[in-house]
């Protein structure tokens, strides 16, 4: 699977949390990862499993189904991840007993809006870790702590994120691997996101992608990685500018990581491309640039449609969704939810037995349009769920839209009971504005009960929050000028390296020129004295060589600005360059060693060279 899968999923989750509190399903606990892979062709992935020779490829095959089933039947993807898991056992082969609790590591963590699956992906991920230490794989075991540092943040637990990031990265540093020092500097991006230190994340995420565009791409798999490697750094940069509200810049760097698909051959690359149309709209959509952000989500399905992949078309609809939210358009948002669309969501969720996220999704939009008993049945069947399964973050949403409903039900103890519980969770997971919005509920509610000292403590706290939330935001916008001043930087820094390196190649292109006129010469003085007619054929052969290769080479250099790289034209353009300078190199060759060999005598000026050395000799002799 894409290095990248991983991102888009988190990328996709965070735009859909950012929804106002709107309806945060499937992206928050459904992974889109898994999704790069068209069901007919499981099959396929079946039969190269069975005929597989080797214990890598096994491995290989039992790595990619696994993976690639969980967005189809949970089940039958942990069955699998079993399998692989006791092949690998069996084999006692410690490198594929380690990929094996990663793979299932990987796996797991796919669905990290569950509690269960983000205790199971940890405890895989501490397995393969245990695996490398116990066996002296560094740099195996680096990548480990850096899967554990990611999976952290979806508890979170960010102290222990960072922990774990700074131990992997200090084993990776010690390696030759680039690639994995790239992961590592953009899992330290993320956390340093995480714990608010944003000059930092941008630190990291543009040292990552500097590696990754000086990583040395010498045969056709280095260069696919560097392209995936290149494609993982625009997407946690635009993650990290989407957290800062810099949406243009967002939407640049995941277009960049778009086109960059452009450069893959991989048979997944059009289920990628879907993936990341409809995230590029939900950037567009946070701008409030509606009508283009609908334009993408449209285009997501009807791209999912000619690829004949029903699963990848959910995440288009679950966005349409949000959007009619976002728009206020609740009775459109629940036509959507009773159409032939919203019920594939439904049969989708029911197959992953997460059918409640659905209940969720009608009752808030109950709420929104009045209906309020019926929002009352959907959330009753929602919450046990929520509280059982969930993850803090995505049970907070649940509070909040419970908290909306008994307020206007005028259920007041139930809707401060809801709000409390939203702030408690805030202050876990120390998210400033939960608190303020729940302290700003409760503080009407209170006093609407008549308790005005409680509704004074929960004003009082609704503003200190919402005070520390503006500076926040002003850090924001200086973060922004930050960014921009850094990103200037790296430019300024990047273009002095060029112009180094460009002086560095003219000062060699200029020794190369006079190396060559200094060799003409010297095949010139040998015409001008009686030499062997052998010796000037070679030095003549060797000069005219290194001559028109040396042409050869500037054209070579300067001929991107017509081919932009493309083989084809490379090819044409030196075919027509060598079908000129072939002809001209032999002609001028042959005429040029004849007239020096047929000539070669003591000419006048060799005399006159030859006497006044002589005269020279003699007089220091006397």
């Amino acid at each position: 699977m894409f290095l990248n899968l991983r991102t888009i999923h988190n990328l996709l989750s965070m735009v859909n949390r950012s929804a106002l509190w709107h309806i945060i399903i499937l992206c928050t606990t459904v992974s889109i990862k898994a999704a790069a892979q068209q069901p007919a062709a499981i099959d396929s992935l079946k039969t190269a499993l069975a005929e597989a020779k080797t214990p890598d490829e096994k491995g290989y095959w039992y790595d990619n189904l696994s993976r690639t089933m969980m967005n189809v039947d949970p089940k039958a993807a942990d069955s699998l991840g079993e399998q692989f898991i006791l092949f690998a056992e069996e084999s006692r082969n410690r490198k594929l007993m380690f990929d094996a609790y990663m793979s299932n590591g990987l796996r797991c963590s796919y669905f990290r809006g569950q509690k269960a699956y983000i205790e199971r992906s940890i405890g895989y991920y501490e397995k393969a870790l245990l695996i490398a230490e116990q066996n002296n794989m560094e740099k195996r075991s680096g990548a480990a702590l850096l899967q554990l540092a990611d999976i952290h943040l979806a508890i979170p637990d960010k102290d222990k994120a960072l922990k774990y990031v700074a131990e992997g990265s200090s084993r990776i540093a010690v390696t030759k691997d680039d690639s994995l020092k790239v992961e590592a500097n953009n899992i330290y991006g993320k956390v340093y996101l995480a714990r608010n230190d944003k000059k930092m994340a941008l630190r990291q995420h543009l040292i990552a992608l500097e590696i990754s565009e000086e990583f040395k791409a010498d045969n056709a798999e280095k260069k696919r990685l560097k392209n995936e490697l290149k494609r993982n750094c625009y997407l946690y940069l635009a993650n990290f500018y989407t957290s800062i509200e810099s949406y243009d810049k967002a939407i640049d760097n995941y277009t960049s990581a778009y086109k960059m698909l452009d450069n893959m051959t991989d048979r997944r690359v059009p289920y990628q491309r879907c993936i990341d149309i409809n995230a590029i709209g939900n950037l567009f959509a946070q701008k409030k640039s509606y009508d283009i952000a609908v334009s993408y989500f449209e285009r997501s399905i009807r791209m999912a449609d000619s690829l004949q992949f029903a699963t990848l078309k959910l995440p288009g609809y679950i966005s349409l969704l949000n959007q009619y939210l976002r728009m206020d358009q609740p009775e459109k948002a629940l036509a959507y939810l009773n159409s032939s669309k919203g019920q594939e969501l439904k049969d989708y969720l029911t197959t992953f037995r997460m059918s409640p996220v659905f209940d969720q999704a009608y009752a808030y939009v109950y709420t929104e349009t009045g209906r309020y008993d019926s929002a009352k049945k959907y959330f009753d069947k929602a919450l046990p769920y929520f509280e059982s399964a969930m993850s803090d973050i995505n049970r907070v949403g649940i509070y909040l839209q419970m908290g909306k409903l008994f307020t206007k039900t005028g259920e007041t103890n139930k809707a401060i009971e809801k709000y409390l519980k939203a702030k408690e969770i805030g202050e876990k997971n120390g998210s400033l504005e939960i608190i303020m919005n729940a302290a700003q509920y409760l503080d009407s509610l209170y006093a609407g009960k008549g308790d005005f000292r409680t509704a004074s403590m929960y004003n009082g706290m609704y503003y200190l929050y919402k005070d520390s939330i503006d500076k926040l935001k002003k850090e924001k916008e200086l973060t922004q000028v930050e960014a921009t001043a850094e990103e200037q930087r790296n430019e300024r820094i990047r273009k002095e390296q060029e112009e180094i390196k460009r002086r560095k190649n003219n000062i060699q292109y200029m020794a190369i020129t006079f190396g060559i006129v200094i060799l003409f010469l010297a095949l010139v003085v040998l015409g001008m004295f009686k030499v062997s007619a052998g010796l000037i054929r070679a030095t003549g052969f060797f000069v005219f060589l290194m001559l028109f290769e040396f042409i050869f080479l500037v054209f070579k250099k300067n001929i991107y600005s017509i081919t932009n790289g493309e083989p084809w034209k490379d090819l044409a353009f030196m075919i027509g360059l060598a079908a000129l300078l072939v002809p001209l190199h032999h002609w001028l060759e042959h005429k040029v060693l004849h007239y020096l060999t047929s000539h070669n005598r003591l000419t006048s000026a060799g005399l006159h060279i030859k006497n006044k050395l002589l005269r020279r000799t003699k007089n220091g002799e006397l």
